[in-house]
């Protein structure tokens, strides 16, 4: 949970598919394209394979232990603690604070079961309603005109 946290909260991305691997964004199983122009034609090519051998994707789980209000406690302790030694903004307080929501499925009692549509609603929502923040809009704005992140 807590390098799930860290990657999001972050924003971390990786710099290659083997550094994707070790943040936990690809698995072994995973097919690596390195020619950059053939991206699109491999993916279309795994698609097409799916399709033929009459892939059905898998039920959504509805048994999923939330980790609850314990984790989501403890959290919010390091988001506090990061905004003490100033290593991060007020702003980034709040979006740590709803990214660990998610995460922990809200303020439920550990172990609660939750589908993954529920999570998914959990992830909605504090999107659309960060998406409602100046603060954010400066972010996204900034992000798409440089490439990087504004620590606003």
């Amino acid at each position: 949970m807590k390098r799930a946290f860290e990657a999001i909260a972050t924003a971390k991305v990786a710099t290659s598919a083997q550094e994707a691997r070790g943040l936990g964004f690809l698995s072994e199983s995973d097919s690596i394209t390195m020619n950059r122009e053939r991206v699109l034609t491999d993916a279309k090519a795994r698609a097409l394979e799916f399709v033929r051998s009459g892939y059905e994707p898998p039920a959504a789980r509805t048994d999923i232990p939330a980790p609850g209000e314990n984790i989501l406690a403890a959290l919010k302790l390091g988001i506090h603690l990061m905004r003490q030694g100033e290593y991060i903004t007020d702003y980034e307080v709040k979006l740590g604070t709803k990214i660990a929501e998610v995460l922990c499925g809200g303020n439920l009692t550990p172990g609660t079961p939750i589908s993954e549509q529920y999570v998914l609603d959990l992830e909605r929502e504090a999107f659309k309603s960060l998406c409602g923040e100046r603060k954010t809009q400066e972010r996204i704005q900034y992000t798409l005109k440089t490439g990087k992140t504004l620590r606003n």
